[in-house]
Formats: C-alpha cells, sequence, structure tokens
C-alpha cells in the first residue's frame, strides 16, 4: 500500500504542496487523444471506448469504465486469432447502449479459418445505472457456404485509478490491488473473471465479469473461445460486467455511502425518455443539419443528468467532470431556462443543501460560499484532496444569486427566494466580506495555497490561464473582469425579488452598491488602447491587459456601457480573436498564444454562447449572429454534431474544418447547452414571468433557415407555441400559434 498522507496527516506547507499540484494544472496529462472515443453514461456509470469498442492495454489513455471517480475497467481487447475484427460501424447514439458490426479479418489457412467478411459479428453494449452493470452480446454469424473456425479470445484490465491519478494530478494508487482470479459458479469450467481492490478508504472495489457459455480456454485475464460455425450458422456469447462496492467490515455499500446514490437506471433511461424529451420545450425547423445539431445537444445534456440526493442536475463533462460543477452545473441550467426551467430548481436545491457554513482553508469553504465541486473516489474519501466538498471558485456564489434570479423571471414564482432567503443573504454576505479582499470594491481571490505559483478561481482555471500580455503571471489577488460583472448581476437582478416580498430598503441598497460597482468597473477595467475591457486586475491593480473572450461575459451580466460594449464586439470578433468558428479565450498576437492551449487560444462554445447573448444585450445582433453562426458550422462539422468542451483556434480557412483539442470532455454540458442558449439569443426570448408575459426582441433565424417552431415554451404559469419564419425582406416574424394559460406575447421591433 502507498504511503499517501491524508490531511490530517499533512502540515501546512505539505498541504499547499498538494493543492497547488492538482489547482496549477493545464489539462489532462495523458498521452492518448479521446477526441475519437465513444461514449456510453447512465446515472453515475460511463464508459469510453475507441471507435472499434476496444480500450487500450496500455497506459496513458483516459478510456475505461468508471463509477464514482474510479476506473474500474482500464483494458479491453477483443481478438480473431492473433488479430483485431475490422469494425464495419460502431454508434452511441442512443447514449447508455453502443452497437457495433465487426466482420472477420482473413485466418487461418488450407481452409481452417475463414475468409474475410465471411463471419458477421454484431456487438451490443447496455449500460445500467442502477443496476451498476455493463451486459454485453455478441451475435455470430456464418454467411458463406463453408464452414468457420476461429480462435475468438477476450482480454480484460483493471486498475481501479482514481480520475485524479488517471489525469496524472495525484498519480499515486494508495490501496491495494489483487490478484484477478477466474472462479466459476456452476460447472466444472471457470466463467467468472474477478477484479478486487481495497482502498485506502477502507472501500472494497471490485468487477465481476461473467460469460455464458463459460469460455473454452482462460489465462490469467484472457478468455477464449474456439468458435466452430457450419455454414449459415449462428451462434452467442453474453457478457455481464458486475461493479460493486462495499466497505471493509460492516458490509455498507459505497453505493450506500455515496452523494451519487439514486442515479437513473438504463431501463428507467428508456422507459422515460420519450415522456422526458416531451417535457421540454420543443423545437423543429425546416433544417435537417440544424435538427441534428440541437437534438444531439439536448440528448447530450439528458446523458449528463446525475442526482445527488435525490436532485438532478447537469454534471460537467465526461470523462472527468462527472460530478457536480456549482460554476457548470449553473451555467448549464441558465442555457436551459428556456427549454427545461425545472432543471434549474433542483440545481438550486441542491446546491443551497450544501452551502458553506465555516472557514476551512483546505476545502476553501468561507460562510455563504457555494459550492464548487465534489467528488466521492478514493483520494476524496480519504481526504488526500480538498474535493470531498470543495469551495474553490470565486465566481459560483454570485452564479448561484443569477440562475435564482433568472429561474424567478421565467417561472413567476417567488417560493424558492423566500425558502433559500437566509441562503441569499448568506450569498450577499460573502461576496461584500470574503469576496472582496482588500475593500476597493472587487471580488477577487487568492487562495492560502499561493506561493510563486497561481491558483486560477475563475472558469479559466487552469495554472497558467490568467496571464499578462508579456506571458508572465499576475500577482494575486486577482480581480477578473467577467466575475465583476456577475457580482453586478446577482446584485442588480436579486434586488427586485426583495423588492417583490417588499423589503425595499434592502432592494434598494443591492440596486445602490450594484450602479456604484459599474460606474467603477467602467473606469478602472477599460482600457482605450485595447479597445476593450482588460482581462482583470493584478494585486498591484495594474491592468492585465490581455485580449480575451473574458469581457465577453461582463457584457452578458449588463456592467458593461453602450459605447464600450460596441467597441468591445468590435474588437473580439478582429481576425486575431475570431477564428471564423468562434471566438479565441486569447488573442493570436498574445505572447503566450497557442491554438491547441487549454486557456490560450482555443474556443469554447459556452464561451461564445454567452458572449452571443452579451452583444444581443446591447443591440449588437449582427455581431451575435455571427458568433452563433460560427459556433453552429463547428458542430455541424464534428462526429455525430457534438460539440465538444472546447477545440483548437486554428483559422477557419487553414484546415476548412474546426480541429479537435485532443483531451476535450465529450459530452460537456455548458458546450451542449450553448446550442439551445444560442437559439434563444437568436429568437430575442427574454422571460417576464411575474406578467406572464414574453417578449420577443428582435427575432432573427439563422441564415439557413427559413422556418422553426418552438412549442410548450413555459412562462410564468402558461405556455405558448410561436411559429417563426423568414419575411421576403430577410428579416423574422413570428406568430403565436397556441396559448395554454394566461401568456402575452409582446414583439420588439426591429430597429
Amino acid at each position: 500500500m502507498t504511503d499517501l498522507k491524508t490531511r490530517h496527516e499533512m502540515n501546512d506547507e505539505e498541504k499547499r504542496e498538494r493543492k497547488l499540484r492538482i489547482l496549477t494544472h493545464s489539462a489532462a496529462a495523458i498521452t492518448r487523444s479521446i477526441t475519437d472515443a465513444l461514449v456510453i453514461k447512465d446515472g453515475n456509470i460511463f464508459f469510453l471506448t475507441d471507435g472499434d469498442g476496444s480500450v487500450p492495454l496500455d497506459e496513458g489513455h483516459g478510456f475505461g469504465l468508471y463509477h464514482n471517480d474510479c476506473r474500474f475497467l482500464s483494458g479491453y481487447s477483443l481478438g480473431i486469432g492473433d488479430q483485431e475484427p475490422y469494425v464495419l460501424v460502431g454508434n452511441s447514439d442512443p447514449g447508455h447502449e453502443m452497437i457495433f458490426e465487426l466482420t472477420n479479418p482473413s485466418i487461418g489457412q488450407d481452409g481452417e479459418g475463414a475468409e474475410i467478411d465471411q463471419v458477421a459479428i454484431r456487438w451490443d453494449r447496455l449500460l445500467d445505472g442502477e443496476a451498476y452493470t455493463l451486459e454485453e452480446w455478441l451475435d455470430l454469424n456464418n454467411y458463406s457456404s463453408s464452414r468457420a473456425r476461429f480462435p475468438l479470445s477476450f482480454t480484460f484490465l483493471s486498475d481501479f485509478r482514481d480520475v485524479f491519478a488517471i489525469r496524472d494530478l495525484l498519480p499515486e494508487r494508495p490501496g491495494e490491488l489483487q490478484s484477478p482470479a477466474w472462479s466459476n459458479e456452476e460447472g466444472d469450467k471457470p466463467d467468472t473473471l474477478t477484479f478486487e481492490y481495497h482502498g485506502a478508504d477502507d472501500i472494497v472495489r471490485r468487477l465481476d465479469i461473467r460469460f455464458d457459455p463459460p469460455p473454452d480456454e482462460v489465462d490469467e485475464t484472457t478468455a477464449l473461445f474456439h468458435v466452430d460455425l457450419e455454414a449459415g450458422a449462428q451462434d452467442k456469447i453474453h457478457l455481464r460486467l458486475e461493479i460493486s462496492e462495499s466497505t471493509e467490515g460492516d458490509g455498507e455499500t459505497g453505493e450506500d455511502r455515496a452523494p451519487g446514490k439514486g442515479s437513473r437506471s438504463a431501463s428507467d433511461a428508456r422507459d422515460d425518455m420519450p415522456e422526458r424529451l416531451m417535457g421540454q420545450t420543443e423545437v423543429r425547423t425546416d433544417s435537417i443539419l440544424f435538427n441534428s445539431i440541437l437534438n444531439r445537444s439536448l440528448l447530450d445534456l439528458r446523458l449528463l443528468e446525475n442526482r445527488m440526493d435525490s436532485w438532478r442536475y447537469y454534471a460537467a463533462g465526461v470523462p472527468w467532470f462527472v460530478t457536480l460543477f456549482g460554476r457548470d452545473s449553473v451555467l448549464a441550467a441558465i442555457q436551459m431556462l428556456a427549454f427545461e426551467p425545472a432543471m434549474a430548481e433542483e440545481t438550486l436545491r441542491l446546491l443551497a443543501a450544501y452551502q458553506a457554513h465555516e472557514a476551512d482553508d483546505w476545502n476553501e469553504s468561507q460562510p455563504g460560499k457555494i459550492l464548487h465541486e465534489t467528488r466521492i473516489g478514493e483520494l476524496a474519501n480519504m481526504h488526500a484532496i480538498p474535493y470531498t466538498l470543495y469551495y474553490g471558485s470565486i465566481d459560483s456564489t454570485s452564479l448561484f444569486l443569477i440562475l435564482l434570479s433568472r429561474h424567478a423571471v421565467w417561472t413567476g414564482r417567488l417560493d424558492l427566494f423566500n425558502e433559500f432567503r437566509q441562503g441569499v443573504d448568506k450569498a450577499l454576505q460573502w461576496i461584500d466580506e470574503y469576496g472582496d479582499l482588500d475593500d476597493d470594491g472587487y471580488v477577487e481571490y487568492q487562495s492560502w495555497a499561493m506561493g510563486e505559483r497561481i491558483a486560477n478561481y475563475g472558469w479559466k482555471d487552469s495554472g497558467n490561464g490568467i496571464l499578462h500580455p508579456d506571458g508572465t503571471l499576475p500577482e494575486p489577488p486577482l480581480a477578473l473582469v467577467e466575475v465583476q460583472g456577475y457580482v453586478y448581476a446577482a446584485k442588480a437582478e436579486i434586488a427586485e425579488l426583495y423588492e417583490r416580498v417588499g423589503d425595499q430598503d434592502k432592494a434598494d441598497r443591492l440596486r445602490k452598491e450594484a450602479a456604484e460597482l459599474r460606474e467603477r468597473f467602467n473606469r478602472d477595467f477599460w482600457s482605450e488602447e485595447l479597445g476593450c475591457y482588460v482581462l482583470g486586475l493584478d494585486g498591484d491593480k495594474r491592468r492585465i491587459s490581455a485580449v480575451t473572450t473574458n469581457p465577453g461575459h461582463a457584457l452578458w451580466a449588463g456592467i458593461a456601457e453602450q459605447d464600450k460594449a460596441q467597441k468591445t464586439a468590435e474588437r473580439m470578433l478582429t481576425e486575431d480573436m475570431f477564428s471564423g468558428w468562434g471566438i479565441r479565450t486569447m488573442s493570436s498576437v498574445h505572447r503566450a498564444y497557442n491554438p491547441t492551449g487549454y486557456h490560450l487560444g482555443t474556443v469554447w462554445p459556452h464561451d461564445n454562447a454567452f458572449t452571443a447573448a452579451g452583444f444581443h444585450r446591447y443591440r449588437l445582433d449582427d455581431a451575435a449572429a455571427r458568433v452563433a453562426h460560427g459556433i453552429i458550422d463547428a458542430a455541424s462539422h464534428f462526429e455525430r454534431n457534438q460539440l465538444p468542451e472546447c477545440f483548437a483556434g486554428y483559422a477557419r480557412g487553414q484546415y476548412r474544418v474546426p480541429v479537435r483539442y485532443p483531451v476535450a470532455a465529450h459530452p460537456q454540458a455548458w458546450a451542449a447547452g450553448s446550442i439551445p442558449y444560442l437559439l434563444t439569443t437568436l429568437l430575442g426570448l427574454q422571460a417576464e414571468g411575474f406578467s406572464n408575459r414574453l417578449r420577443l426582441s428582435r427575432s432573427r433565424l439563422p441564415e439557413y433557415m427559413n422556418r422553426l417552431e418552438m412549442r410548450g415554451l413555459r412562462i410564468g404559469q402558461g405556455k405558448v407555441d410561436l411559429i417563426f419564419g423568414r419575411t421576403p425582406d430577410g428579416w423574422c416574424a413570428a406568430t403565436v400559434d397556441r396559448v395554454e394559460g394566461d401568456v402575452e406575447v409582446v414583439m420588439d421591433l426591429i430597429v
């Protein structure tokens, strides 16, 4: 067993080193790309494979079968003789199942084997998050007129590594890996291969692989079948991979202890999928391609649904972030307000339940602060990392308040605000007391763990995500441009809810604070030389004068002045920022620019979606449409029209297709939410739920679309069906097709 110190065994310096090792990462340090991975997920279990259905048997990759932040299966190879089968097709579109059609290579001699394309193998996989199983069926069909005989082998590996170890952020495996063993439950032949790991957190993790029929031969971790098919004959092999966790000594299961308990099962997913999708706002257009892109996004979000304490939320992304993230889950819920406002309510309830009540340097908690991330793997359970409940975010608290406000505006309800009133007060208090470290009126961050290295707490959270123009790290504490925008929006928008419940003094005070912040911000963060807002202020109040996408979020929040917003949009759409597929995170003329750097020049769909919404807010509709079209076009080029977490910042003309970022999460929540949010922006949907009113503000359709139907859009206590159509002069007209309840639709004139 590796000697890995826990929180209570480390001194302060060791704690700092442990935290910085994790917090200053740039991306997953693996050697193999996952861009072409097929992914299935059900609840808190997910499985990534290569395009042929295999999991590499070597190290340095992120493929495998995961549960509760642990990789239970790290290698899986299917062989015909000493060769791999040919893959004709592989598909994982349903989300919880994979289907492959394979055929044999040319094997054997003198008619003892099988000629190429002689044998077809259909390989079905079904993931069940409630039963904690991966079921597999292989149907073998001999389509030739002669006998086919060949060896079919299955080889497995299991490393039980924590996701933080796979990402090389903390490579130790502190528990004891047992030797794999074969056993037989019925009959004389071994039919079950067992992998087992005794974790340092006192949880025994186990993977049982059961075969029906039993293999003809077994050797270490390989099962061998001697397939013998007469002409036209068929055969079938069934595998069942069972994940289990138990607590040593008392038999308590890991699921009983884990926040992930209660995730949907595969059978539930199949049974309720039509009903659940019908519960969302439905969109149909005359563009087959856009329909495919939007449906893929909505299916990805459905796939990323997890449950914790009976409440749903969007897990951030596969494979690295299949857990609750305050920032990610909140932003994805905001993106989906026009499609599924119930997700916002459940996310708010979950985050409110874990709002911090005390200060703790180890996990960055402070009274009133909203959770950033939670983990339930071995390293978190033994407190070797601070992520059991981790609060290291500078913006999740403000974003929580924004989501609460906007959910109320969409639904016309105050019950959540009234229920969370005490927590809202504490969140606002955190912003003013803990968020503003030096009483300068700005929210900034500086971790106690910081020394010579910087740990970043905004959405660009890699160690080198925030840089001066010359590529040097700024001195903390750091006040980021978008964070001030979030604080402004949180105070300005939550003020309306205080006013509606009769607390006029609190509403007035918050509006005054927001106005003062806006005035200071437009003085201190504006750079006439750059023609846009700066990235932030460092600890010496020097401007971090880098041109980045961060100001786009400030526009989204409404803190910018109109003339500065227009100049910022113009700057963000210049050639060094706009790649043609989207706006780069950092200008290509920046000293540290890297088109495949995690936050140094890549294009992030969610970043662009919020920026486009910011442009629209300031009536910069052509700019918003240009960004939206770039991201939608990029989605059309990705496999299955699935937007990844981010992609490379190469100019559109260089390769004529967007270039993958090698270890980007996919599916990823706020990337998937970008398409519905861009549509919300283009259509100009603005909710006024307390008045049961929907305002259509300067609606437009993508240029390749002439008609769009939106049905079941919820406003206040009613629903409305809308039909948008392109007019002869190229603008967009909307008609109300059906109204359920008391809903008024107001259409702003095009100006």
